[in-house]
């Protein structure tokens, strides 16, 4: 699925999900860099992310796989 990632101005990242008009802050990454790896959402998600560059600009658009249920929206 398509989601953006962004930083806000409080220094917290965070995932739009379009289809579902849903913004939720990352709670815990699996790597530091986040990129390659499973992020976890607030509401419980957790996306597996593409590999980019570790220093890749925000906000950004990529495809993303969402890997557990967490709560339903």
């Amino acid at each position: 699925m398509k989601v953006m990632i962004r930083k806000g101005a409080d220094g917290i990242l965070s995932v739009y999900i379009p289809k579902k008009d849903l913004e939720e802050p990352i709670v815990s990454m699996e790597r530091p860099t986040m990129w390659g790896g499973l992020v976890t959402m607030a509401n419980g998600w957790q996306l597996a992310l593409p590999e980019m560059p570790d220093d890749t600009r925000l906000p950004i658009t990529v495809e993303a796989r969402r890997t557990t249920t967490g709560e339903e929206v």
